[in-house]
């Protein structure tokens, strides 16, 4: 959506001073590279690669948080913040830009989680682009099971409509703000 990409330019333009922070802040704990580059799974099931700044250390094992022994071992000092404030997920805005994904939709998936995609597939959500924020998000983020994950998603395409993009959009700052919630590293 063409609105969406011409949003996440002009946040990016005015966020620049803290992707400077982050940026810096990431170097000086762990150096180079300051982004972490992921395939994922976008619309239909197709894959593209999905920018985050990065929150783990160089050496950390390719996988999901959840999966790895000791996730705690690996998480940068700054990493904790990042990932409770979401602002790990502030370079997302340049999959915006590019149109892999919108403002608001499901989180892309990971492109070995066929587990969900199957729900999702199932649940026809999987035709949906993924978002910055969801429905699903604001609802339990890390703390909910992927058929519950899902269950918010099918709600989400059933209610879609601005208004309510709208809603989803401003309900994730105070999740991600206030909260602080529903993350689980």
């Amino acid at each position: 959506m063409m609105l969406d990409r011409i949003l996440a330019f002009i946040m990016l333009i005015g966020l620049s001073p803290v992707f400077i922070v982050v940026l810096l802040l990431i170097i000086f704990d762990d150096g180079l590279p300051v982004f972490f580059i992921q395939k994922r799974v976008g619309v239909n099931y197709s894959y593209f690669r999905l920018y985050k700044f990065r929150t783990m250390r160089k050496n950390t094992p390719n996988v999901a948080t959840h999966l790895l022994e000791n996730p705690d071992k690996y998480i940068l000092k700054v990493g904790g913040v990042l990932r409770k404030l979401s602002l790990d997920e502030l370079p997302n805005l340049l999959n915006i830009i590019k149109g892999d994904m919108v403002f608001v939709g499901p989180r892309p998936a990971l492109y070995n989680q066929d587990d969900l995609m199957r729900l999702r597939i199932d649940a026809g959500v999987a035709h949906l682009k993924p978002g910055l924020t969801g429905w699903a998000q604001i609802n339990g983020r890390d703390e909910i099971s992927l058929e519950e994950k899902v269950a918010l998603e099918k709600e989400y395409l059933e209610k879609k409509n601005f208004l309510f993009d709208v809603k989803i959009f401003f309900l994730t700052f105070t999740s991600a703000f206030f909260k602080k919630e529903g993350v689980s590293h």
